[in-house]
């Protein structure tokens, strides 16, 4: 039998905040068992559970691995204005002008992150 991918987890600095964050962006559910302060975090939402840690020593550089994030009821430019709106910043605009495309985003703690086209915007 092969492995499966149990969560995906994030090194940063403040674990309960960052995980109150990809909450939010993921209408998913911080565990009962994680306060703040509490030097981990896990979030689940339907089809990922992330794992935030606390560590030491603040991003430096670009990340090797991100996560691809299509809404479902919404927008590709609707769910960037709303992940704005909830702290996320402009790390890069890839959209063209035919409608594909995507937007880079960064978390709070400046994880990138894209959005890329709803599945109703890529079936018109």
């Amino acid at each position: 039998m092969s492995s499966l991918v149990r969560h995906t987890t994030f090194d940063c600095t403040d674990a309960y905040t960052l995980a109150t964050f990809w909450a939010a962006v993921l209408d998913g559910k911080i565990s009962d068992e994680d306060f703040p302060g509490d030097p981990e975090a896990m979030v689940t939402a339907e089809g990922a559970t992330l794992l935030f840690v606390t560590v030491a020593d603040p991003k430096t550089v670009k990340n090797r691995v991100h996560l691809d994030l299509q809404p479902q009821d919404r927008t590709r430019d609707e769910e960037v204005d709303r992940l704005l709106a909830l702290g996320a910043t402009l790390a890069g605009d890839h959209r063209r002008p035919d409608g594909s495309g995507w937007v880079t985003l960064a978390d709070l703690e400046g994880n990138e992150f894209c959005v890329e086209r709803s599945a109703g915007e890529r079936a018109e």
